[in-house]
């Protein structure tokens, strides 16, 4: 099997399941805190042996440097995950995947703020249409449940926000292996997350496969398929892969959880998912007011 195959492969696994997250964290029946504090803590367990067994925990690998901007990422991470999961329950987990892959513009956003970067007109149109998008999303709030509805999506766009943080301070990190960059960042989340789990009720026994799952499969395994596939991959074809995450959180929504979007809500999230595949894929707008990236 050759390299860009495996690395197809490898993604087309880590975005299906990264789209099934939301099922885990919906079924396990548990507080948000505590589901997150569960994922870092399988998670790190999972991840520590595989940073073993690669070399990773050498002093030589992670200096004091790295490890405080690993430790930022981590708090940006977990406030990622408490959000997105949080605003699953107050929209669905279509609707909040879906206003949560505004990330990439977020990332462009804080790039341009911070470091002067210039996206050029495609990317600002393309930005223009996401969130055009995410306004529908917001239009389309079903009666009775506006203010839930309306923070479920803030959520999302919150998450998004914090993963873009995370993304952007792990850009700083050259040179620091990634599946320890994520074996730190759990770390760091189930350190913060530890008070909230002791204080929760007692765990129901058909809580515990929902929480491993998502900390073994869902972070651990997934993050080695993901940043395996990151490798061996073109940035265009691991751009247009991601794309699998929210298509599959849709379907588990609609199987699972018997949820039917309405006609507003899918044009919508049409809209969003065009505009960041504008965006991540570089396209091009017809003419030449916005021709140029």
């Amino acid at each position: 099997m050759n390299e860009q195959r495996r690395g197809s492969l490898e993604m087309t696994a880590a975005m299906v399941i990264s789209g099934t997250i939301g099922w885990m964290v919906v079924s396990s029946g548990r507080a948000v805190a505590e589901v997150v504090f569960w994922r870092c803590l399988f998670g790190a367990a999972t991840l520590l042996p595989v940073c073993w067994w690669l070399g990773q925990l050498r002093r030589s690998v992670l200096n004091g440097r790295q490890l405080a901007l690993a430790a930022c990422a981590g708090v940006a991470i977990v406030s990622n995950w408490l959000l997105l999961f949080g605003a699953y329950a107050r929209t669905s987990i279509s609707i909040a995947t879906v206003v949560y892959n505004t990330q990439p513009f977020m990332l462009v956003a804080l790039g341009a703020l911070l470091l002067g970067e210039r996206p050029g007109r495609a990317r600002w149109g393309w930005l223009l249409l996401s969130f055009a998008g995410v306004g529908l999303l917001v239009q389309a709030r079903p009666g009775g449940q506006d203010g839930a509805y309306l923070t479920g999506v803030a959520m999302a766009l919150g998450a998004a926000f914090c993963y873009a943080v995370a993304a952007f301070i792990a850009k700083r990190l050259t040179g620091m292996p990634p599946h320890l960059i994520s074996l730190v960042q759990a770390v760091v989340g189930a350190a913060l997350l530890w008070p909230f789990a002791l204080r929760g009720a007692p765990m129901a026994a058909q809580s515990w496969p929902w929480l491993l799952t998502l900390g073994v499969v869902h972070t651990g395994l997934m993050y080695i398929l993901l940043y395996g596939a990151i490798q061996r991959l073109p940035t265009y074809v691991t751009g247009a892969l991601s794309f699998l995450y929210p298509l599959v959180a849709l379907a588990v929504d609609m199987v699972v959880f018997a949820q039917r979007p309405s006609a507003l809500q899918w044009l919508g999230g049409a809209t969003v998912l065009l505009g960041a595949a504008g965006m991540v894929l570089g396209w091009r707008w017809p003419g030449r007011a916005l021709g140029r990236t």
